[in-house]
């Protein structure tokens, strides 16, 4: 509803940008020195460090576990991995075209129904429902892939950590330690980044009390948006027509040229190198280097030293997306399943957000300033022309 117009110039901010909504604990962003951390630690550290789990739980309590407390949440979200079957049935059931996003939405929803926290409101209660929904989400994916494919499913293995069993539930074998552990860390670099469009449109869900379900249902709607999600596969797109390394020059100053945008640059917040992809990138050099294929690292670098060359100075750097469809492409993972991965990834990051703030609600309420005319007389039906 918009409000009726007031007198002199009126401010506002358009998609609220820049506009603080909440107080947060969960994670902070220094756009202008490219600094990440979760609950004060540095995405480095994690990133070098820990595991998806272990951050998963720094994420939703607030700090570091125990070995024993962290031994209990992983036995835990390996033991809630297992789908209800009528979920299964359902998932291989669909049809195998439409986008993955769509699929994950239908099969997150149908989960709903056989929660057996479903009515519980209490901490315990949702926070049994959010590892089960954190534990489940790369079992629907891998499960569709796998029945979209014509092959049998695979259930999850409980001997392995998250990452590892994703990728053997999605090929049918399991990783090797590296490639594992390469998986993890970006699914560590992936599981929160502040009050983004996806993380804020679960908090604006959650804020008028509805349940855990809904609003990670509609964080990923909103990632599903091209805006948001899915910029790692438009990269691999973007290189694969580009082709060698000595055509990038003259594709990305034709694109500049025409005011066409260069997919895995740029970000809202940071204007200097995104530090998670300064990790990833490394990683994609050492994939490229361990199955001598340099071909999309090359075109990627060359991209990115023309890319700096001439908008570095506005603050165009390489973002998140630009390394991880690299990584992704040489783990096996198909590219229409890179933004599933990433709602996989941060769930943890909406969760902890709607917890940390319906701990302390108030229903979201923005308004509209009204710009449309003063007064519009009603003609009848029968006389309008």
């Amino acid at each position: 509803m918009g409000v009726l117009k007031e007198k002199g110039p009126i401010e506002y901010s358009k998609g609220l940008e820049g506009v603080i909504a909440a107080l947060s604990s969960i994670s902070a962003i220094d756009g202008k020195n490219g600094k990440l951390i979760y609950r004060g630690i540095p995405i480095e550290m994690l990133a070098k460090y820990s595991t998806y789990e272990e951050t998963a739980y720094l994420l939703l309590y607030g700090e570091l576990p125990t070995k024993e407390a962290l031994e209990k949440f992983s036995a835990q979200m390996r033991e809630l991995r297992v789908i209800p079957k009528k979920v299964e049935e359902c998932i291989v059931e669909l049809p195998p075209n439409p986008h993955p996003m769509d699929i994950l939405k239908v099969a997150l929803a149908h989960s709903a129904l056989y929660d057996p926290d479903r009515q519980k409101c209490c901490r315990e209660g949702v926070m049994r429902k959010v590892i089960r929904i954190i534990a489940q989400l790369p079992t629907m994916i891998a499960y569709y892939h796998r029945a979209r494919t014509g092959q049998e499913v695979i259930p999850p293995d409980p001997e392995l950590s998250h990452a590892a069993n994703f990728l053997y539930m999605l090929h049918g074998k399991k990783p090797d330690e590296e490639e594992a552990r390469i998986f993890d860390i970006a699914l560590i670099l992936h599981a929160e980044h502040g009050l983004n469009a996806s993380t804020f449109a679960a908090m604006v869900t959650a804020s008028t009390l509805s349940d855990i379900n809904s609003a990670l249902l509609s964080a990923i709607g909103a990632l599903k948006g091209p805006l948001h999600g899915g910029a790692n596969e438009r990269v691999l797109k973007m290189l694969d027509e580009i082709g060698s390394p000595d055509k990038a020059e003259e594709y990305v100053l034709n694109a500049l040229k025409e005011k066409r945008r260069i997919m895995g640059f740029g970000h809202r917040v940071y204007k200097t190198y995104d530090p998670r992809a300064k990790i990833l990138k490394e990683y994609a050099e050492y994939l490229s280097d361990k199955y001598n294929d340099r071909k999309y690292i090359e075109i990627g670098e060359r991209i990115e030293n023309i890319m700096i060359r001439e908008l570095g100075k506005k603050g165009i750097f390489p973002n998140v997306d630009f390394y991880s469809g690299i990584v992704y492409q040489f783990l096996g993972i198909p590219r229409d399943l890179f933004t599933p991965v990433f709602a996989m990834a941060r769930s943890v990051g909406w969760a902890a957000h709607v917890c940390e703030y319906t701990a302390n609600n108030r229903i979201f309420r923005p308004r509209a300033y009204y710009i449309g005319p003063d007064y519009v007389e009603y003609v009848q039906l029968e006389k309008r022309r």
